[in-house]
């Protein structure tokens, strides 16, 4: 494993991600490495990456046009009436009893806002950048640690697609994980069906859970100072910001809203809802349209550094596929397992899936690359259909949470940093890795060997 040239250009991306390197640049360098250490050469990884950078201009897009309709809503004021609120019901000196109550109030609603993301509005990530900036007034004055924040958000995103097969839950659990199963498995004779993979997967999940309890009320309980660059308006004039907020706007801002995701769902496209939602914006005056170049550019500003991301990070899954070494990773590791190391090999094909998917940044696609080998292996070595699901599952959903370039952790980022006061590897990447890969690896090993 440690020769593989993914597991090498994995582990550069780490510890360059870690040593505070550009994620970018921690992307590039990585793909450059696993292309000279798989033998494509120099001039075939550049033509590889570069290749692949078209994969993610659409997910670029749509960060762009969010990042535009954020500062619309702001400009809108009723991001500002929204903290003025929830500040002043609070009161300027909220007592320790309040605070807390309040700090698990905002957390539950994050945690259900991003469960519903998956479902019930399957919005995805889109909704991070309009529901999460307004209330980071609100964190500061709660003194409310973001990195719980989150792991809240990540949580919602990850484990309810491995749960629940409705939605984004529909798609992993049913048309990629039962269907690539059943593929395989139809001349092993294992069938498996969405029951039995909500049963398998409900074991990780737990862990999971109890990886987000330990966020928020162990590992980031504790009240957090965040440091205040610019000089925060006084009281007064916040009263008389306040005051001129036309009701008219705020009623703009929540009918373009309301368009923006019922489109998205319409269309399946952010970029045709946030479109919808902007020009709502500069037909109510809430911006003149000469400013739509300022607004999209503040857009741009905020959101540029999670696009690019995204499309450094289809270039790096480019170079990898072409390698070979993903294929080459698991049939090595299928030949050298014995029979009696049940244990041994369960671990391994977890960890294997954890370096896959944070190699190509989805969980989607990693099933198709590890079912068909890891069914027959699993087979082979005595697994129960329940416990193969179970390993599938979470050797797939294994890094999606904890990894630089994933939507999982990037979304976050996005909403939490819009005031440069939350880094993306220490503050979502790190704690997201340490409370959910920890717990799936383990919960899922514990799955695969009891069920």
């Amino acid at each position: 494993m440690l020769t593989n040239e993914v597991v090498i250009s994995i582990l550069v991306l780490l510890i360059l991600s870690l040593l505070r390197i550009n994620v970018v640049i921690a992307l590039v360098i990585s793909a450059l490495t696993a292309g000279l250490v798989g033998g494509l050469g120099i001039t075939k990884t550049i033509e590889t990456f570069t290749g692949g950078l078209g994969g993610g201009a659409e997910v670029a897009m749509n960060y762009a046009i969010l990042g535009a309709f954020a500062v619309a809503i702001s400009k809108s004021g009723i991001t500002d009436l929204l903290a003025y609120k929830v500040i002043k019901r609070l009161g300027n000196r909220p007592t320790g009893s309040s605070i807390a109550g309040f700090k698990y109030f905002i957390l539950a609603v994050l945690v259900a806002f991003s469960i519903s993301s998956q479902n019930l509005l399957p919005v995805h990530i889109a909704f991070i950048p309009i529901v999460v900036p307004p209330l980071l007034s609100i964190f500061n004055k709660l003194k409310l640690d973001r990195r719980a924040v989150a792991c809240v958000l990540t949580f919602g995103l990850t484990a309810t697609y491995m749960l629940l097969p409705v939605g984004f839950g529909k798609i992993f659990i049913e048309s990629i994980l039962v269907k690539n199963i059943n593929e395989v498995g139809a001349a092993l004779g294992l069938q498996t069906s969405v029951a039995q993979v909500s049963m398998a997967m409900s074991i990780p999940v737990l862990g999971m859970i109890l990886g987000l309890c330990t966020a928020i009320f162990i590992s980031y309980r504790k009240p957090r100072e965040y440091i205040v660059k610019i000089a925060e308006p006084t009281t007064a004039e916040i009263e008389q910001h306040i005051a001129n907020i036309k009701p008219f706007h705020v009623m703009a801002s929540i009918v373009a809203v309301l368009v923006t995701f019922g489109l998205q769902l319409f269309t399946s496209s952010t970029i045709i809802g946030g479109l919808a939602g902007l020009i709502i914006f500069a037909v109510c005056g809430i911006f003149k349209l000469k400013e739509s170049n300022d607004i999209f550019q503040q857009g741009l500003r905020l959101m540029a550094m999670i696009g690019f991301v995204m499309i450094a990070a289809s270039g790096f899954a480019n170079v990898i596929d072409s390698t070979g070494g993903v294929t080459e990773l698991v049939n090595s590791f299928s030949q050298s397992v014995g029979a009696d190391n049940k244990g041994i090999a369960a671990f391994l094909m977890l960890v294997i899936g954890l370096f896959i998917t944070m190699g190509i940044g989805s969980s989607f696609s990693t099933v198709p690359i590890i079912t068909s080998i890891y069914v027959p292996l699993c087979l082979t070595l005595g697994f129960s259909p329940l416990a193969t699901v179970a390993i599938v599952g979470v050797a797939a959903a294994l890094g999606d949470a904890g990894s630089p370039a994933s939507d999982s952790t990037l979304g976050p980022t996005s909403g939490l940093n819009m005031d440069g006061r939350h880094d993306h590897i220490w503050d979502s990447v790190v704690p997201t890795f340490l409370h959910f890969n920890i717990p799936l690896l383990v919960f899922g090993w514990f799955a695969a060997m009891t069920l």
